[in-house]
């Protein structure tokens, strides 16, 4: 059985956890509301305090969203309790990003800014510093969608080996290769 898929998901006082007859589970707690459809084979009962996932089989399919499914309930749980949020740093000479409401306006060393429109469900922030690199924040209940759009926005400038310019995590730490050995 899956290790993670067999643990029980335990959701806090203040959190409703309801499981809907067309197997779409609704999340509701202090910061908002989730919902996630679930594979009709993987059965879901909300005992108490606590969620159980059971599965039919042991074919592949079955184990692999068994372990699936749990994780997502309890990513949607902490989100709606804690939230979860992520930070961007801008690495490189000239690299800004600001934002007006929901637009993020980024200048990453090509001839024209990006306007990047972050979804309605997220929180953003940008913060420019005298002498330290730009860092954009994101914030959201949604753990998935928050990756989600973190991963397109490194992926306009993605951090280079050589010198580590681009757009990446705050606390990554990138692999970084030698230049060019000095002439003979």
């Amino acid at each position: 059985m899956s290790r993670i898929g067999r643990k029980p998901v335990e959701f806090p006082a203040g959190v409703t956890v309801a499981v809907g007859s067309d197997n779409v589970i609704t999340v509701k707690g202090p910061m908002g509301e989730l919902k996630q459809l679930i594979d009709r084979d993987i059965k879901v009962e909300v005992v108490g305090s606590t969620v159980e996932f059971n599965r039919p089989t042991d074919q592949i399919r079955h184990r692999a969203m068994h372990g699936l499914y749990r994780s997502l309930i309890s990513n949607m749980v902490k989100g709606v309790t804690e939230g979860f949020k992520k930070e961007l740093e801008l690495v490189g000479v000239g690299y800004k990003a600001a934002n007006q409401g929901n637009i993020l306006d980024l200048a990453l060393g090509y001839s024209h800014n990006i306007l990047f429109e972050i979804p309605k469900e997220l929180k953003i922030a940008t913060a420019q510093e005298k002498g330290k690199n730009p860092v954009i924040t994101l914030e959201s209940i949604d753990k998935q969608l928050l990756g989600q759009v973190c991963a397109k926005i490194r992926s306009l400038r993605k951090p280079e080996p050589y010198k580590g310019k681009g757009v990446k995590f705050v606390g990554e730490v990138l692999r970084r290769k030698a230049g060019k050995s000095a002439g003979k």
